[in-house]
């Protein structure tokens, strides 16, 4: 027996400006929602939170992904490759590298965001950037989940737009400006010889 109903009937109603309540956090509803979960769906979610650590995203990981038995994490991490991929390509072009440098190729057929990809990459400074694209991968889970109601794959589309929540969580300008330094930080890691040092 499965406790699906009972748990998305608890969890709150969310959309990006949502914030988290006194004494909660990402972790938090994480934790609660695994407690009410079988081992088996446990380790479903795990297989989605490894997913949100950068150091797993290697092409290993994607090919597991995207051969997943869960047609959720099927479908998010296939989108999420393309996502990063085409991050990847628009800084290659900025910076005059080859094109595909740094992305990994496997088959995840049309990838029908392109577009909205590229306008939100193209956005004026960094915070609208990282805006689109949450906001990107915001619609791309509910349109997974359309049809999901009260199964996994609704609790799993839960986990992955809080955790974009978790981003935005309490942002003001010093977060903005951390942010600014990581992106910062990740264009000299990757890019050997740039030199950027912003305006103050």
């Amino acid at each position: 027996m499965n406790n699906y109903e009972y748990i998305i009937s608890s969890l709150p109603a969310i959309s990006l400006d949502w914030k988290f309540g006194e004494g909660t956090s990402f972790d938090t509803y994480v934790g609660w929602i695994k407690s009410q979960l079988s081992g088996s769906d446990i380790k479903v979610v795990d297989r989605l939170l490894d997913g949100f650590k950068d150091e797993n995203l290697n092409r290993e990981f994607y090919e597991a992904a995207l051969k997943d038995s869960d047609r959720f994490l099927k479908e998010y991490f296939t989108f999420d490759l393309n996502v990063r991929n085409g991050k990847a390509r628009f800084l290659n072009k900025a910076f005059e590298r080859p094109l595909d440098q740094d992305t990994i190729h496997l088959d995840t057929g049309e990838f029908a965001e392109g577009q909205r990809l590229e306008e939100a990459l193209n956005a004026p400074d960094l915070l609208s950037r990282e805006r689109g694209l949450d906001s990107l991968m915001w619609d791309k889970i509910n349109e997974i989940t359309t049809f999901n109601y009260f199964d996994l794959d609704a609790i799993l589309g839960f986990i992955a737009r809080l955790r974009i929540i978790g981003r935005w969580f309490a942002l003001d300008e010093k977060t903005g400006r951390e942010m600014f330094r990581r992106l910062v930080d990740e264009v000299r890691g990757t890019f050997k010889g740039v030199n950027y040092e912003p305006t103050k």
